[in-house]
């Protein structure tokens, strides 16, 4: 049987998914997840980013593999924090660099000029990743620029 990874836009409908991912994640140090982030939870999550941001979620055919987001604040409405995650099986495959550009052009196209990278402490795969999204960003979006928190 042949799987097909696809990224759509994530919906509320999507909270079990992002949850089980979140799941599969619980035991990997510094992932910026919630351990305890069950379905209930990732759909309040959910509900909040498409008020202010965009989600992405990524199927290997109907199993979820990995989500993103891009997600604003009251206090700074331009800037959003982008924040990935692919379930370990899955990485190294582009996955993560495509669903940042999905999220990228999403926050885009709803005025968001400025995105930071969600690094957790001590994540040196987060912070390679980061760095070259961050490369990225202008060269997709001129008008966006790209900090990685410190």
């Amino acid at each position: 049987m042949t799987r097909t990874t696809a990224m759509r836009p994530a919906t509320t409908d999507d909270a079990g998914a992002v949850a089980s991912i979140a799941h599969a994640l619980r035991d990997e140090p510094n992932t910026s997840l919630p351990a305890d982030l069950d379905t209930d939870m990732a759909r309040a999550w959910l509900a909040r980013i498409e008020e202010h941001g965009a989600a992405a979620i990524a199927l290997d055919g109907s199993i979820p593999i990995a989500f993103g987001m891009v997600e604003s604040s009251a206090e700074e409405p331009e800037t959003a924090e982008l924040g990935v995650w692919v379930l370990p099986d899955h990485r190294r495959r582009g996955i993560a660099t495509d669903l940042a550009e999905a999220l990228l052009e999403l926050a885009r196209e709803r005025g968001l000029r400025r995105i930071r990278g969600r690094l957790p402490e001590g994540n040196e795969p987060a912070l390679s990743f980061l760095s070259a999204i961050g490369g990225m960003v202008p060269l997709r979006n001129p008008d966006m620029t790209f900090e990685l928190p410190l």
